[in-house]
């Protein structure tokens, strides 16, 4: 545990806030509220207005040519796709969808010429499950995309076709993929993560006010309103393990740290003006939090305008200048209480110089420019050095310690007796079985949970729903093309907000869409209920004979993950001081061994969010906790490709304790995590070593540049880390 000192000095009393006692509900009222929550964020009717006329304008054509049935293959095809829409930006739905209906349109071939050979159609059907499993690492995209595509494969493997017929339904799927891809393309434009980069835009711009505006006693702390308001904005992005979604919550942690560096300095200000208003370095100060505002009016309006604040290097250059002109006198002045304050106020100048560069470079990176040069770069690193490289990332993770191989694992084998139960026992309609199964079994407790119930409710539901509607409305086609857009509005609009809905909604349309082929919808509503009921029963044993419990191991990841970037680092920094590249097969092992512990991490947190007593307060800490651990990985890896790239020069002995104290860092906040009393004044002093090692070496040498710039931003990083450390560590506590 992390134990405050005596000897801390004034800025990390005045920084430290108790923190409250976290109130935890019950588990069946938490289970009930998270089945019975209806998520408005989710709600999105133009998105669903254009999906719903992407399964609709197949369906008339079809009808229109006599091929009720080829209109169907292809409706199908579209509404598959429209899983896959998003408002992100063009290019990457693009890229999604059309990889979605490249996938989909493989599993209708799969499924179909392998629908006639039992054993084929169960082991293909069980290594496209453990892929799907295995894809949960490389994010909650790759994950849908692979369910929906193993869900395709189960149904067109329970009606075996031709293989002339397999391949004109693989072309009819596609073209339905493409038709709903070309919509969402074409139609409705909606900038991704606009109203984040809003709330993170005004928050820097009040900060920018509250540097140059004297602090008052009796008003609240700066930036308060404009604090929570980011805060709101960014929580729906806390599930989110996009790049993207992490440098926004790494902006909202960089702007909270500022936040208090900014409460310090003009603290300081005023007692050094109460100490002696002449004196020099009340000047420096005043001059520096003039300058910091120019920055941080910088970044916001980068934010706003999309556009790099390329002219605040300069200003952030002089902030540096006028820092060390305030070192320079605080080390003349004899000793007095002044001094002392003068060198608190260097020290909350040198970590505020760290944000502010942290800060502008998360901003830089946040433009679309920024993204685009990002991208760039990291498709010309080699796939073992690019942060979310899926090959790397799978390889990392085929090992039984990973909680990804587990649940690929577990739903491999589920999907494999389900589809054995399907094809030994076959009954009518049996395919529904195997695919419950998929749809229901996820890597965390609540979601399998939720799912499973709301499933087998919703489509009882849903069928009562179609039932009620062939008996009361007359038959004819044009009523049938409408029921089937309403149910696809539904389920594309209201279903995300709520699994019950969704199951409902799916669960009448489907009995709408096989009644076009002429079969019975009676005969489908049964055999629909028995197989749904079936297969979520089997995916609820499945998680109950095999579960996955994280609030009692979300700690240990976290430190086995600091321990994994530390072994990592340490391998890396051995490199560089010794010139030598003979260690690369251990450098790669540690490099796998941190890439796994990472993606254990997010799966867990993933999966802690869905569990019964899980706040939103707590997930806000641990996914800015994890955007500062990546920010931290990144500068690494930039460190190792950089040895690739950059000419070799004699180790300086400045980065030689430079490197020991941030092992030593990692290693005391590993042990905080895991229980130990870890005082603060155990934490070597970061930024002093960032400063000397700038100090040394010729910065116009090439590695030596590398480093200093990566330096600085693992020391920024790493002091994050800290503070948020002994955060959870004291919830925990309370807790």
């Amino acid at each position: 545990m992390l134990m405050a000192s005596p000897s801390q000095d004034a800025s990390t009393l005045l920084a430290s806030s108790s923190a409250a006692p976290v109130a935890h509900e019950g588990a069946a009222r938490v289970f009930w509220r998270v089945l019975t929550r209806f998520d408005s964020s989710k709600l999105s009717p133009y998105l669903a207005l254009r999906n719903s006329i992407g399964v609709l304008l197949p369906l008339v054509a079809g009808f229109a040519l006599d091929m009720p049935r080829g209109g169907l293959v292809v409706a199908s095809g579209a509404l598959n796709v429209a899983y896959s829409d998003g408002s992100d930006s063009y290019a990457q739905r693009a890229k999604r969808m059309l990889s979605s209906s490249g996938l989909c349109a493989l599993a209708v071939l799969f499924g179909a010429l392998s629908g006639s050979h039992s054993v084929a159609a169960v082991t293909i059907a069980t290594l496209w499950a453990f892929a799907a499993g295995m894809l949960v690492a490389a994010g909650t995209t790759a994950a849908d995309l692979a369910v929906i595509s193993l869900v395709t494969l189960l149904i067109y493997a329970a009606q075996p076709l031709t293989p002339r017929q397999a391949l004109i339904s693989t072309g009819l799927a596609l073209g339905g993929g493409l038709l709903q891809t070309a919509l969402s393309v074409a139609l409705w434009p909606v900038q991704r993560y606009e109203p984040e980069r809003r709330a993170l835009a005004n928050f820097f711009l009040e900060l920018a006010r509250a540097a140059e505006q004297p602090l008052s006693a009796t008003t609240a702390p700066p930036a308060t309103v404009h604090s929570t308001q980011a805060q709101e904005a960014l929580s729906s992005l806390d599930r989110e393990r996009s790049i993207e979604a992490v440098r926004y919550r790494a902006l909202l942690s960089q702007a909270e740290r500022i936040r208090l560096s900014l409460l310090m300095l003009s603290r300081l200000h005023l007692r050094m003006q109460r100490e002696s208003a002449v004196h020099s370095g009340v000047q420096i100060l005043g001059e520096y939090l003039k300058e910091t505002a120019q920055v941080l009016q910088a970044i916001g309006n980068a934010l706003l305008s999309g556009i790099p604040a390329e002219a605040s290097t300069d200003i952030l250059a002089a902030c540096e200048s006028l820092t060390l002109r305030l070192r320079q006198e605080a080390e003349n002045l004899p000793a007095s209480f002044l001094a002392a304050v003068a060198r608190d106020a260097r020290f909350q100048m040198d970590a505020l110089n760290g944000q502010l560069r942290a800060a502008l470079d998360l901003t830089a990176h946040a433009t679309p420019a920024g993204q685009a040069a990002f991208a760039k770069q990291e498709a010309h690193q080699p796939s073992s050095l690019r942060f979310s490289g899926l090959l790397a990332t799978l390889r990392a993770n085929l090992n039984l310690q990973s909680s990804v191989l587990r649940h690929a694992i577990r739903l491999a084998v589920m999907v494999a007796l389900g589809n054995g139960l399907e094809r030994a026992f076959y009954w009518h309609r049996s395919y529904w079985l195997p695919m419950t199964i998929v749809l229901v079994l996820k890597p965390e407790f609540t979601t399998t949970f939720s799912r499973g119930l709301l499933r087998i409710g919703g489509t009882i539901v849903g069928l009562f729903l179609a039932t009620a509607l062939f008996r009361i409305l007359p038959e004819s086609q044009t009523l049938q093309v409408v029921r089937i857009f309403v149910f696809t509005l539904l389920l594309r609009w209201v279903g995300p907000a709520n699994y019950g809905i969704f199951a409902a909604a799916i669960s009448a349309l489907v009995v709408l869409l096989i009644a076009i082929t002429g079969v019975s919808p009676k005969e489908v509503i049964w055999a629909r209920g028995i197989n749904t009921a079936a297969g979520g029963a089997l995916a609820l044993l499945a998680y109950w004979i095999w579960p996955t419990w994280e609030r009692t191991q979300v700690s240990d990841r976290i430190a086995a993950m600091l321990d994994a970037y530390r072994e990592y680092f340490h391998s890396l920094s051995e490199t560089y001081v010794r010139n030598e590249t003979s260690n690369a097969s251990e450098l790669d092992r540690v490099r796998l061994s941190a890439r796994m512990a990472r993606t254990n991490l997010e799966a867990s947190i993933d999966r802690l969010g869905a569990e019964p007593g899980t706040t939103a307060e707590q997930m806000h800490h641990l996914n800015a906790l994890l955007a500062s651990s990546h920010r931290f990985v990144h500068a690494v890896m930039a460190l190792d490709a950089g040895w690739l790239h950059t000419a070799a020069v004699p180790a300086r002995t400045a980065f030689d304790t430079f490197a020991a104290d941030v092992e030593k860092t990692l290693e005391l906040l590993a042990a905080a995590l895991r229980g130990k009393h870890v005082q603060l004044n155990e934490f070597p002093d970061l930024r002093e070593d960032y400063h000397v090692l700038v100090q040394s070496g010729d910065p116009k040498i090439e590695r030596y540049a590398l480093v200093n710039v990566e330096a600085d931003r693992i020391v920024n990083s790493l002091n994050t880390l800290r503070e948020q450390v002994k955060e959870r560590v004291r919830s925990n506590e309370v807790a």
